[in-house]
């Protein structure tokens, strides 16, 4: 048995394997890179040579990018934006949902564009009181339209231009895309809006997410933390004029608690800036303590209501408010805690303490499993306190902070460090990999994410699968096997450049709805090379039609993380992706035979 032969038995191995989908897609790709050694194709040496290769690390950076957008902030607040735009109209909310998928797809990738915004797009639906699975399944698909609009959009686009550059050919550019990603994008949307409605099922599943955007407000009601509040004025003369929040915390005593300070319009938090005349401070503790406190800081009270000031104050982008209850069997169990007590680093305050969903008030209760702790602090520590044994958190900082907090300070940073990486990436002043890990650095090493926060961001399935099918791709090659089926669809297309253009768009598409996109790319990628160059045409259109069939992942909910993603939330069957899917996958027909031989001529 030659080599080649061997090579494409394999490969149906593998492709069954990731069709039957009873085994997991990283012991598949893994294992079919252990196999070639075993079998002959590849040297030993080579097995895992797909892990070195700059494609894995662009990948894995892009991933700590798209964590940083996130945890910052920045992808909510597009959506509150987006909310705001969007009215009551159905049609302009899909539209503009769809719009703000394809935008921040190619920025962050597909799974990370449709993990930002789909809790915002069913939020958006149930307050409209529409289907979630009329904007469920538009979300993704736009994500996958969108995903064409940049280099940095898909794995895959870095995966066909490495390909292209391996050739002998030039890399596609940064912008380069865009050409196809447009039209495509557009008849995405077209076809969503006009259609969505005939070929989308009409289905709310009864799990939803919960809408936390006013979360402060929730609690504050819940709580009842007006009852014991007060907001003060800075006067002039006041000593409160040029300290911190912090510096002037640092003073309270009497069980008086320093929540936060605002500009005298009630918007601005002041964070840690010093407080300026007209300032309004928030006190928590009992009437007199606080009346006393003012006093010593000549502090002018203000009249209700409080509640909007609160919220401000009680959850920002540096601080916010996390709900925990002792669970059972829990080493808290016996502690004594109390409304307006601090952790032993102060940097956790206790505003409430409830038992059976009523306030103890301010006298100290020894703890038992089922009381409620409501805590305020900075983000980080709210998050480490939510992961300690013995406590449940009933919303998870990361979620409160993603939905209810503006974004702040770091969110800038993380924007100034995108702009800085697609600056790079648009010039080519750095290869693509040595760009976007720069960025990832940067952005650990100026706050905007944690290490673990930036390790737990990467997909590492996505990075085993790119890695574990390289060598695959490398045997595909080395054994002819490409060259043996890139004939046969030279051969199918008869030498016409167009024909073969649509042979290899089949190809990847059929591919593509089965298995990962990511290893469709690398499987078909060394044979359209081979292809192209017994046809005797440039490589570039070839593999652009690699790319574009390999984003039409539609027809299942398995083609991509994407699809399965909004699957549950939109309450869709196996059958529902390919009514929508199937008119979708045309139009990229269309535009890959139509726009790409114009653009990149054979």
């Amino acid at each position: 048995m030659s080599d080649a032969v061997l090579c494409l038995l394999v490969l149906a191995v593998v492709i069954a394997l990731f069709v039957w989908n009873r085994l997991p897609v990283e012991l598949v790709a893994l294992g079919s890179a252990l196999l070639l050694p075993a079998v002959g194709l590849l040297p030993a040496d080579r097995v895992f040579a797909g892990f070195g290769d700059p494609v894995v690390a662009l990948i894995a950076a892009l991933f700590v990018v798209s964590t940083a957008l996130q945890a910052t902030g920045v992808t909510t607040w597009a959506g509150r934006a987006l909310a705001a735009l969007a009215g009551t109209g159905e049609r302009r909310l899909l539209v503009l949902t769809m719009l703000a998928s394809a935008l921040l797809t190619a920025l962050i990738t597909v799974n990370g564009a449709v993990a930002a915004l789909l809790p915002m797009t069913v939020l958006l639906a149930v307050r409209h009181r529409l289907p979630v699975s009329r904007l469920a399944m538009p979300l993704a698909f736009a994500a996958h339209a969108g995903s064409l609009l940049l280099l940095i959009g898909s794995p895959i686009n870095v995966i066909v231009s490495e390909s292209a550059a391996a050739a002998g050919a030039r890399p596609f550019g940064f912008f380069e895309f865009a050409v196809v990603g447009l039209p495509v994008l557009a008849g995405t949307v077209a076809i969503c809006a006009l259609l969505g409605r005939a070929l989308l099922p009409a289905r709310t599943p009864d799990a939803l997410p919960a809408d936390l955007s006013r979360h402060a407000r929730t609690l504050i009601d819940h709580y009842a933390l007006t009852r014991d509040s007060a907001a003060r004025q800075v006067p002039q003369g006041s000593d409160a004029i040029g300290a911190s929040v912090e510096q002037l915390a640092a003073t309270a005593q009497d069980g008086v608690l320093v929540l936060g300070a605002m500009t005298a319009d009630g918007h601005d938090p002041r964070g840690t800036g010093p407080l300026s005349a007209g300032d309004i401070v928030i006190l928590r503790g009992t009437p007199a303590a606080i009346d006393g406190f003012s006093d010593r800081h000549r502090l002018e009270p203000l009249p209700p209501p409080l509640d909007d000031h609160l919220a401000s104050v009680l959850l920002d982008q540096h601080t916010g408010l996390l709900e925990l209850v002792v669970s059972p069997r829990s080493s808290f169990a016996g502690m004594t805690a109390f409304a307006g007590m601090t952790d032993s680093t102060g940097d956790l305050a206790v505003l409430a303490v409830h038992r059976q969903d009523r306030p103890v008030g301010p006298q100290p209760l020894t703890l038992a499993p089922g009381d409620h702790l409501l805590l305020r602090g900075r983000w980080d520590e709210l998050e480490r306190a939510g992961a300690r044994p013995g406590v449940l958190a009933v919303d998870q900082p990361s979620g409160i902070r993603g939905q209810a907090a503006p974004p702040g300070g770091a969110a800038v940073r993380a924007l100034a460090v995108l702009g800085g990486m697609i600056a790079l990436l648009a010039s080519g002043a750095t290869p693509p990999a040595v760009a976007a890990t720069l960025s990832a650095l940067l952005l650990v090493a100026l706050g905007v994410v944690r290490v673990d926060q930036a390790y737990g961001g990467i997909s590492w399935t996505a990075l085993v699968i790119v890695g574990g099918m390289f060598p695959l791709s490398e045997a595909m090659k080395s054994s002819g096997a490409a060259e043996k089926v890139a004939h046969l669809v030279v051969t199918a297309a008869s030498g016409n450049g167009r024909l073969l253009l649509l042979a290899v768009f089949v190809l990847t598409a059929v591919l593509g709805q089965f298995i990962s996109n990511m290893a469709t790319a690398l499987i078909v990628a060394p044979i359209a090379v081979n292809a192209a160059r017994d046809a005797g045409v440039s490589v570039l259109p070839v593999l652009m039609c690699v790319a574009v069939p390999a984003a039409a992942a539609l027809l299942t909910p398995v083609a991509t993380a994407a699809n399965l993603m909004v699957m549950s939330p939109g309450g869709y069957r196996f059958g529902d992706y390919w009514r929508l899917g199937l008119p979708v996958l045309v139009w990229y027909l269309v535009v890959a035979t139509t726009v790409v031989p114009l653009v990149w001529p054979l």
